[in-house]
């Protein structure tokens, strides 16, 4: 499996202008991944006005993720503010070369920014399978509470997606490799860099990480992108060699219901 992250300066309440531009980034690639993973709110930035910035699953951002799944032969995934039945969801989307579309709502919302008064919380875990690799996909402040994103061996690879701000970018590089080591899964995390329409700046650091903790690649500050490939055999012989799941405590999640693998 190949993944591409594509880190970028998302253009503020402007999703015409955010699609045309990872649409140059995606065109611009030498050898798309087979997965491309874009940020958090990735066509319009990290915002609280949900009511203007909302789009239907039938909208425009939706459908040109499912075009440029079909066009690159790639899986196109990030976040996107979504209108259903009168909320609004921070959702996950997962588009496949195929026309398969996954999704995740966002379970954790960063009350500290207020997103628990204008968007409602996810109530699944989600994980699906993809060209082998059975994926959990994440969003930003999920990434505080190890618990919901704890393997039960029930996936090898966690996606992130964030707009993780400067201020707590020693929180953000820290965490995305604990989740890596604890869970022995691969880790790609995909945060956004410059700044807001809140003058909130952002250090970017996505990065692609092994199950040992160890970087594949690193991004850096600036808008970028970089692509390795992922071997799930190694994993899983890591995995045989320390079952350190055998030692893991068990524990339920109370009112929370969990979607299973699906090929």
């Amino acid at each position: 499996m190949t993944l591409t992250l594509l880190q970028a300066d998302l253009s503020w309440h402007d999703a015409d202008a955010n699609r045309r531009a990872f649409d140059d980034a995606i065109s611009g690639l030498e050898t798309p991944g087979d997965i491309i993973v874009l940020p958090e709110m990735f066509s319009t930035g990290f915002t609280m006005d949900a009511r203007s910035q909302a789009e239907p699953m039938d909208g425009p951002t939706v459908a040109w993720m499912m075009q440029a799944a079909s066009s690159t032969g790639s899986a196109i995934c990030g976040s996107v503010i979504i209108e259903a039945e009168g909320e609004f969801y921070n959702r996950f989307l997962f588009a496949t070369p195929d026309g398969t579309l996954w999704k995740y709502d966002k379970r954790h919302l960063f009350r500290l920014a207020g997103e628990d008064e204008f968007y409602r919380a996810g109530e699944q875990r989600s994980v699906f399978s993809y060209r082998g690799f059975r994926i959990c996909p994440q969003i930003c402040y999920d990434l505080r509470f190890p618990v919901w994103s704890r393997s039960r061996g029930d996936y090898d690879l966690l996606i992130y997606v964030a707009n993780w701000p400067a201020r707590r970018h020693h929180a953000w590089r820290t965490l995305i490799r604990a989740r890596a080591i604890e869970n022995q899964a691969f880790v790609a995390a995909v945060n956004r860099c410059g700044t807001d329409g809140n003058d909130l700046p952002y250090l970017g650091g996505s990065a692609l990480i092994d199950y040992l903790g160890e970087d594949l690649f690193d991004l850096g500050e600036q808008p970028g992108h970089g692509t390795a490939s992922i071997d799930l055999a190694d994993c899983e012989k890591f995995r045989d060699r320390f079952p350190f799941h055998r030692d893991a405590d068990e524990f339920s999640l109370s009112g929370i219901s969990a979607t299973p693998s699906e090929d």
